[in-house]
């Protein structure tokens, strides 16, 4: 995008041209004592050559190193065609599609987006996408309360298994409009929901109950068992998962004897890269009875008066860009240059291929955790079947040994002291379909000499 600046004169003309006389005036209706004043802390403007460096030296502060990180943010193989194709003009710089005859190509690609989370997820209808994982578990979350007229009290049994992150989005998204979330305990020696801890909430007048597949953790959850007791308590299943695992795994639709109410998550696995905070995508599906209360919105096919297929926006229950304060949620936009990577991406590797992606990171995890555990004072923490994370216990901090790794090159996983301080030295790692096992086999050799 190439760089317009604005002259005085050019500020100077815009402001005759609506009539104010300053800048400032077009600020008037916030007091004064709201208004951040003079940024004092902000330095002085810097010459482009200058600014170019502070940048450079930035960007080389992230760390290149060989990855074993999950979390929620995954490392996947992208074919070269997905983002040479996204990254076209068609699509690169398209945005809202309000005006169907103008935006065909963007509406087919939301549609066969659509199409496609259906498939993967088992539910009746899809949105258009959504932020981010985090935020669309919110979203979901608003959602049920609208839609569980028997039980809309906002009680939400969320497991300590969620992606803390995700919590803390869902604690930001919805504690203002009375939702509360309640904890449900973990197996310590399976790392996945207690099935006991559920008795407790019986008859407590639950909106809805939170199943992640796989957990935090990596491990696999009992969902039929915990979808069949939230929909005899008069709950609905909201179901966070990952993309990639559906290829696999069965789909939330099929949980129990009634299948999830709503199914959400982060589609950053489906051929977006991993970056320093994103940007990533978030996917929402659920049943057609629930369509109504659904964030966002939706692509249609229909035909035209000749006859010709096309596409348009058929729903959008949000309307906040008409009436924002009754709307049904504040996503005023979508992120529709990723979801068309995603699409991309999935049309490319297709069902078998996105197949062989999980079945190579469940192999390559299975390969990581028994080279780890090989390491003196290492060990694995939960029993329980996983998908391709897994939680490993070292013998010393892991504040302290995961520094000594990166110095080596060499991303060891995610420190869960801070949120799981119970399970004391332990770290969240994880083995996708990248990695070999050269790089596998250079990990515990790190990992031994730094515990050396």
């Amino acid at each position: 995008m190439p760089f317009i600046p604005h002259t005085e004169t050019d500020v100077r003309d815009m402001l005759a041209a609506i009539g104010a006389k300053k800048i400032d005036d077009l600020f008037d209706e916030i007091p004064l004592e709201l208004r951040s004043g003079k940024l004092d802390k902000i330095p002085e403007g810097l010459p482009e050559m200058e600014v170019a460096a502070i940048l450079s030296e930035r960007a080389h502060l992230d760390a290149v190193g060989l990855n074993f990180i999950g979390a929620g943010a995954y490392e996947h193989h992208i074919p070269a065609a997905v983002w040479q194709i996204t990254t076209r003009g068609e699509f690169y710089s398209a945005y809202t599609p309000y005006q169907a005859e103008a935006s065909q190509g963007t509406l087919q690609v939301l549609y066969e987006f659509q199409s496609m989370m259906t498939a993967l997820t088992g539910m009746d209808v899809s949105n258009a996408s959504m932020y981010d994982g985090a935020s669309a578990l919110g979203e979901a979350l608003l959602m049920a309360v609208r839609s569980n007229k028997q039980n809309d009290s906002g009680r939400i049994l969320m497991p300590k298994t969620v992606h803390p992150f995700y919590k803390e989005v869902v604690t930001s998204t919805t504690h203002a409009q009375g939702l509360r979330q309640i904890e449900l305990a973990y197996c310590p020696k399976e790392g996945k929901t207690l099935l006991e801890s559920l008795k407790e909430h019986e008859g407590q007048g639950i909106t809805a109950v939170v199943i992640q597949q796989p957990n935090f953790f990596g491990t696999l959850e009992d969902v039929d068992a915990i979808t069949d007791w939230a929909h005899a308590q008069g709950a609905l299943v909201v179901a966070v998962v990952n993309p990639t695992s559906l290829a696999l795994l069965k789909p939330p639709s099929q949980w129990g004897a009634k299948g999830a109410d709503i199914v959400c998550g982060e589609g950053q696995p489906l051929g977006a890269p991993l970056a320093s905070g994103g940007p990533y995508f978030g996917f929402l599906t659920t049943k057609m009875e629930f369509v109504r209360q659904m964030p966002g919105r939706i692509v249609g096919r229909t035909l035209d008066l000749d006859g010709k297929p096309g596409f348009s926006l058929t729903l959008q229950a949000r309307e906040q860009h008409i009436r924002r304060s009754k709307a049904t949620s504040n996503i005023c936009t979508n992120q529709g240059l990723l979801v068309t990577a995603a699409t991309i991406y999935m049309s490319l590797v297709g069902p078998e291929g996105l197949a062989r992606v999980a079945s190579a990171s469940i192999a390559n995890t299975g390969k990581l955790v028994a080279a780890l555990a090989a390491v003196p004072g290492v060990s694995v923490a939960f029993s329980g079947a996983r998908f391709h994370e897994a939680v490993i216990k070292l013998p010393e901090s892991a504040a302290e040994v995961l520094p000594k790794l990166a110095a080596l090159g060499i991303l060891g996983g995610f420190d869960l002291s801070r949120h799981y301080p119970e399970l004391g030295n332990a770290v969240l790692v994880c083995a996708t379909e990248t990695k070999t096992d050269t790089q596998i086999k250079r990990y515990a050799e790190a990992l031994k000499q730094v515990l050396a």
